[in-house]
């Protein structure tokens, strides 16, 4: 059921979204990127798991909250740089989704499990972090790999397959498996599993 609480969250999580300056389209519309991103989380964790936790369910909304604000190039272009982006972004979805659940009323017990589930705490052991990486990495495969694929080369985009397929359940990659992918992704995830 969903209540207005959830919804004022979720609202707001849209609303902060929205403000992303950098656009991304989708049936022929612009949108605002993290926006689609964060509404495509939420279809796929329905597909996925329609009786989702609540917790899980905003996690998944606020995954990517106002990414743009710390960009990749503001860190060395190097893997060291490219770790503490990604954990300085996960610290900073914590905080921004802290602070928006204290501001539509949730409790501090559900606002942890909210951050936790975002900072991908007990991934492998915790079943619903392990749906979120499910989602993630299904919400990249599904939309945004082709893209990705054309700026790299073979050997990196297999190595990042790999590295997918490992975050992922035995179910997220059964699911995986059955996504409508282009010829080209197809033939790469089939190289990578090899």
């Amino acid at each position: 059921m969903i209540t207005a609480r959830f919804q004022k969250a979720i609202d707001t999580f849209d609303n902060a979204n929205s403000k992303d300056p950098n656009k991304d389209v989708a049936n022929n519309e612009d949108f605002p990127k993290e926006l689609l991103y964060s509404r495509r989380m939420t279809e796929w964790l329905d597909k996925l798991e329609p009786d989702a936790s609540e917790p899980l369910k905003l996690a998944a909304r606020c995954q990517h909250i106002e990414r743009w604000v710390i960009p990749r190039e503001s860190y060395p272009m190097d893997r060291p740089g490219y770790l503490k982006w990604r954990n300085d972004l996960k610290k900073f979805h914590a905080d921004r989704a802290e602070s928006i659940l204290q501001e539509v009323g949730y409790d501090d017990e559900t606002i942890r499990r909210v951050q936790d589930l975002v900072m991908k705490k007990g991934l492998k052991s915790d079943p619903e972090t392990q749906l979120l990486e499910d989602v993630i990495c299904l919400v990249f495969l599904d939309f945004y790999f082709d893209d990705f694929a054309k700026k790299h080369d073979d050997e990196k985009l297999i190595g990042i397959i790999k590295k997918t397929w490992r975050k992922m359940s035995v179910k997220g990659r059964e699911v995986a498996l059955n996504i409508d992918m282009s010829e080209s992704t197809k033939n790469m995830v089939e190289k990578a599993l090899r």
